[in-house]
């Protein structure tokens, strides 16, 4: 039996959110403006993960310098479709809901800007979860993969890093839950498997199998 965790941190995009499409499609669509013809398909694979911030010196490299403000535009225009339309990740709201019945606590650990993640929290619904407990890179001093977000997550739960679970779907992220001394469950939804198990996190397919993994499972 597997034991219960003293908290559940989740990442956001990716993991509660399907967003990762719609985001990347927002980053595709300014960048090929830009002069940097890049998919869809491309922006995940380069940026998943990453904060905006982190994103800056990647894309300056390709398009020359950016105007000053284009990480809060960005920021804003992510954060004003996902009020207009969040969607969720098949499965996660019921787990969510699962934990809440379980009397884990939970918080939510995401390298999105403030705005943009309490945008997206509220577009699915789920901030009601996490009230209070909600990280984005800009609450600490330094975004994933540092361990900064997931400590301090740990702490808002009341817990132990070494008795938290973190759920994550990107290397960046299962680095940041590893190096935190947290259990990272990494979903393979975007990222390889393999990539994820390299990175210290144990890998799953489904967010079905999540409560079993938890230890929360009837």
């Amino acid at each position: 039996m597997t034991r219960r965790p003293s908290a559940v941190l989740f990442d956001c995009d990716g993991v509660l959110a399907d967003s990762e499409q719609l985001v990347n499609g927002i980053v595709a669509e300014d960048l090929t403006a830009r002069g940097w013809p890049v998919t869809v398909e491309q922006c995940k694979g380069i940026f998943l993960g990453r904060s905006i911030p982190d994103m800056v010196p990647l894309i300056e490299r390709q398009v020359g310098p950016l105007p000053p403000e284009w990480p809060a535009e960005l920021s804003a225009l992510i954060a004003r479709r996902m009020r207009e339309d969040a969607p969720p990740m098949p499965g996660a709201m019921a787990v969510v809901k699962a934990l809440a019945e379980a009397g884990i606590p939970m918080a939510c650990a995401s390298n999105s800007g403030r705005d943009e993640l309490e945008a997206k929290l509220e577009g699915l619904k789920l901030m009601p979860f996490f009230e209070g407990r909600v990280f984005s890179y800009q609450d600490v001093p330094n975004p994933k993969p540092a361990p900064d977000m997931y400590l301090a997550a740990a702490a808002a739960c009341g817990a132990d890093p070494r008795d938290c679970v973190v759920v994550e779907d990107s290397a960046l992220g299962a680095s940041a839950g590893v190096a935190a001394g947290c259990r990272v469950l990494g979903f393979a939804h975007e990222t390889p498997a393999a990539l994820l198990e390299a990175q210290g996190a144990e890998p799953f397919h489904s967010m079905e199998e999540l409560p079993r993994l938890l230890g929360i499972a009837s």
